[in-house]
């Protein structure tokens, strides 16, 4: 499947479906107020968002299209779960990580190990940065992007490319407001490739640079002049 350019809000929906069928068994599937609920929760989330009922379903309704939800009827209301692995092509690993992303924004390699601790259990950290160097390089499209690293921070952050994630902050943010700056569908796509290529930028110049010390350091050792 193409990578969808997905709202907040859906994205949103994506990351509760995929907590709580980890951590509330029971009563997932998840109801429409279920849902809401876990959309709007104010921790363990960022952004905070206020998603009114009619929201989440139309949210719900466009993801059903695309095969990411699944809606059953058992019982006396409908009940909603997610089918992300299935639709994306990706195992239970990295829906685990998307899910992390959609809740909680961008993090570090050691955040999303430590965040998605519920959903998946990884050894080490480098088994977490395997999964994500699987989801950045895939054939079908890049389902993550590694952000520059900010000013101060000793750690760059991953961020997924299913919608784009205001910066967090302490204020919620309405979920229609959300969908409306957005921008056209052109717009995300060019702010995701300029990520991307940013992301791929820095990787370069620190493996030149790696490959430069390396060269003065052969060089050293046989007595020949630097380049």
């Amino acid at each position: 499947m193409p990578v969808p350019l997905l709202s907040l809000l859906e994205t949103r929906i994506l990351g509760v479906l995929v907590e709580k069928q980890h951590t509330v068994p029971d009563t997932y599937p998840l109801t429409l107020n279920a849902l809401v609920a876990g959309c709007n929760q104010k921790t363990s989330r960022d952004p905070v968002l206020e998603a009114s009922d009619a929201e989440v379903q139309a949210a719900l309704d466009h993801l059903k299209t695309l095969t990411l939800v699944v809606e059953s009827s058992g019982g006396r209301v409908l009940r909603y779960a997610h089918n992300v692995g299935r639709a994306l092509g990706v195992p239970a690993q990295a829906v685990a990580i998307l899910a992390t992303m959609m809740l909680r924004g961008p993090q570090t390699i050691a955040e999303l190990r430590i965040h998605g601790e519920r959903l998946h259990k990884f050894a080490d950290i480098s088994s977490v940065a395997g999964f994500l160097d699987e989801l950045a390089t895939r054939a079908d499209g890049a389902l993550v992007v590694e952000l520059p690293r900010a000013p101060g921070a000793r750690e760059t952050r991953w961020t997924h490319l299913l919608s784009e994630n205001p910066a967090g902050g302490a204020a919620p943010v309405r979920a229609a407001s959300v969908v409306e700056t957005l921008g056209a569908t052109s717009e995300r796509v060019a702010v995701a490739e300029l990520v991307a290529l940013r992301g791929a930028v820095t990787r370069l110049e620190d493996e030149v640079a790696a490959l430069r010390a390396t060269v003065a350091r052969m060089l050293a050792e046989l007595g020949l002049p630097p380049p």
